[in-house]
């Protein structure tokens, strides 16, 4: 297993059980991508990088019925975890395949719509999942993806990397390396999807805001628990030192949490195209 997904794996539990926070956080990206995409009632959807479920089950809301969605990921538990979620919900119209997204275990011309919300950063190979995702839809068939804009637009994140800047030091990543903002410089995801040989390709800025009924406190246990790489930093720390941290972040986001309710303002960027 590759180090990124060995890190998904072990994070798999704590986006389980932030499942519900999370899915409330990132609602806007969902309705933006279900948008972007032209997702309608009795279609048939691929969920590339599911996670524990999300978009995939509000999807399956979505189609209802008459359509399906097949929810992928690389990590086993990460399956799982989605499974149970659907089981829980009720929702019947969806199937569930752990798979990468370099190779997709699915017939030529399957889908309608192929997805992937906060997923393609992480892909080891990314002409190679995109050549994938293009294979197995329909012609004419759409491609949407949501991914980070630039970091420092992005304070939900950014106000604990600060904060740990200061405590461990950490390499810059290179260009190309699996990460949140990858793709975060405009055009880069776009050059791509056109080298895969998609057409209509497109993007935009989608500006919104991160918000759900977390406290400042809540804030930083969510992201301790669900970021494995800030796992990692946090257990080269003593103790005093890791007290330090959670403080220093809870101080400087405090901005954001007007009584009590997290709002973070965000900037993501919302890409698409299709197959000919």
């Amino acid at each position: 297993m590759s180090e990124v997904l060995r890190e998904w794996a072990d994070n798999a539990s704590a986006w389980q059980k932030h499942n519900a926070m999370i899915r409330t956080m990132f609602a806007p990206l969902t309705a933006a991508l279900i948008e972007e995409a032209g997702i309608t009632a009795g279609q048939k959807i691929l969920d590339v990088a599911g996670g524990p479920g999300e978009p995939s089950l509000t999807i399956a809301e979505t189609v209802g019925p008459t359509g399906s969605v097949m929810c992928t990921d690389a990590v086993a538990e990460m399956v799982a975890a989605a499974e149970a979620e659907a089981k829980r919900r009720g929702l019947t119209n969806v199937e569930f395949r752990r798979c990468v997204a370099e190779s997709l275990p699915f017939d030529d011309n399957t889908f309608d719509v192929a997805v992937s919300r906060l997923g393609v950063m992480f892909f080891p190979d990314v002409p190679a999942a995109l050549r994938e995702m293009l294979r197995v839809i329909k012609p004419r068939g759409a491609l949407c993806f949501v991914v980070w804009g630039q970091s420092e637009l992005n304070a939900f994140t950014n106000v604990v990397t600060k904060v740990m800047e200061r405590h461990v030091e950490t390499p810059p990543a290179g260009p190309d390396d699996p990460g949140a903002f990858r793709f975060a410089e405009r055009g880069k995801l776009v050059a791509l999807l056109a080298q895969a040989d998609a057409v209509d390709v497109r993007e935009r800025e989608l500006n919104f805001r991160i918000e759900a009924p977390l406290s400042v406190e809540q804030y930083w246990d969510l992201r301790a628990e669900t970021s494995g790489t800030l796992r990692e930093k946090l257990a080269t720390l003593s103790e005093d030192e890791r007290r330090r941290v959670a403080s220093e972040v809870q101080e400087s986001a405090r901005e954001f949490f007007p009584e009590g309710h997290m709002s973070f303002p965000a900037q993501m960027l919302l890409i698409s195209g299709r197959k000919r």
